[in-house]
């Protein structure tokens, strides 16, 4: 790992133009804002290691983009008091975006990560064509725009998660066999909607993004996870040393299709025993619904609705409902204990539909957990409750489409550029 100091990187190659190392060191000072809190030039100064002027330097460019102001005098100072640096949330904004088996979502977020928008459709995607669900994101995604523009802004960036596996280099969604995909290219397809839209426009997978989401910059206790996200599928995502780890080609996490029970039911993706049979949503339902018109397999609730209800039933102790979920929660713990003893976590977050019934299954997960792990204490390894519910992955998404500005500050144009655009 390369470190910036004063206006240099030491590297592996050698060095860096000057170029890369300013856009380093912009990155390295709006990240410490974000995570430790405005603050001083002279103490940003103190706390990165550079001296004073560059830090000048550095603030006096990130307030020509917009991305930090000034605020208040810094109280407690010894002698004459700094002003105090901020994170500018107006400077620029992310636009996130789901797609799901049951809906499509959008939410955009300023700088400082608030909520500036959000829409949701449900949707049956698996009884349309990838072009349809395409097309109903796409009408989220301009009235997301429209958002936005009411601000005078545009996104920097446009992230789109979905349940699939997502091949990055050519943005093209390789399977997603709970949507009945394979091989769509989705950034393509959506650039053909959106008019080719000079903001950035990733897509990744959505338990990747909602691993995002948990990962909270700055807590500890978040840099070392996985993160199990539920809904009628399993997905999960990789968070090392406080970073997204996709894998080689970017398909790491498909925890739900782990075997788990060779003699079990048929997955979707034409597998036996997936980990997702016996523990994703249609599971948990099959087990609690007493008969055929249970009101948990009626299609007048949609996927929050029945996961209410499962809710409900246990808090009033429906003795069904609690049996499912203990069985549920012994087989989240098998799987668990699995990931444990191979990748060893600080934690595992149960996202999505497990983080809504996480207290009625916890018991049997910790358990399944201890006694399925070889090293003592389940390896340090604790089991951890999303509170996103089934708004983490497209939160995650929001918050990669943000940090593209944070990796790159001069993404954002300078105001004097802006104004000369605009004349």
């Amino acid at each position: 790992m390369s470190q910036v100091r004063d206006g240099w990187a030491a590297t592996g190659s050698g060095g860096a133009d000057q170029g890369t190392v300013r856009r380093a060191n912009l990155s390295l000072l709006l990240r410490s804002l974000r995570e430790d809190g405005p603050r001083s030039r002279a103490r940003l100064a103190s706390d990165l290691g550079l001296n004073k002027a560059t830090v000048s330097s550095l603030v006096g460019e990130l307030l020509e983009r917009g991305l930090v102001r000034e605020g208040s005098a810094e109280r407690g100072a010894v002698g004459r008091p700094g002003t105090i640096v901020e994170i500018d949330g107006a400077g620029a904004y992310g636009l996130g975006a789901e797609i799901n088996v049951h809906h499509v979502s959008t939410r955009a977020v300023d700088l400082a990560g608030v909520v500036v928008s959000e829409r949701r459709t449900s949707i049956d995607t698996r009884g349309l064509e990838p072009a349809a669900v395409i097309d109903r994101l796409v009408e989220l995604v301009e009235g997301t725009l429209a958002d936005l523009a009411a601000f005078g802004a545009t996104p920097v960036s446009a992230v789109v998660g979905v349940a699939g596996l997502v091949d990055h280099a050519r943005g093209t969604v390789s399977v997603a066999a709970n949507l009945g995909w394979q091989d769509v290219s989705l950034a393509a397809m959506l650039r053909s909607r959106l008019a080719d839209p000079a903001y950035l426009l990733d897509v990744d997978n959505e338990a990747n993004l909602a691993a995002v989401a948990e990962a909270t910059p700055g807590d500890p206790e978040r840099r070392d996870i996985l993160v199990l996200h539920g809904e009628v599928g399993i997905g999960g995502g990789i968070v090392a040393d406080g970073r997204p780890f996709p894998g080689r080609r970017g398909y790491a996490g498909e925890f739900g299709h782990m075997v788990v029970d060779r003699d079990g039911s048929r997955c979707g993706c034409g597998r036996t025993g997936c980990w997702e049979t016996v523990i994703g949503l249609s599971r948990l339902i099959e087990l609690a619904a007493a008969s055929e018109d249970d009101l948990l397999r009626s299609p007048v609730l949609d996927l929050e609705g029945k996961v209410e209800e499962i809710a409900r039933r246990a808090a009033a102790g429906d003795e069904p409902t609690l049996v499912a979920l203990r069985e549920i929660g012994r087989w989240v713990g098998v799987g668990a204990a699995i990931l444990t003893n191979v990748l060893n976590p600080g934690m595992i977050v149960l996202s999505g539909y497990l983080g809504e019934i996480g207290e009625w299954i916890h018991d049997e997960v910790e358990a399944e957990l201890a006694a399925g792990v070889l090293a003592p204490d389940a390896g340090g390894t604790r089991i951890g409750l999303s509170t996103l519910g089934f708004s983490a992955a497209v939160h995650g998404a929001a918050t990669v489409a943000i940090d593209h500005v944070y990796d790159d500050p001069t993404l954002v144009p300078r105001a004097d550029h802006a104004l000369e655009v605009l004349s």
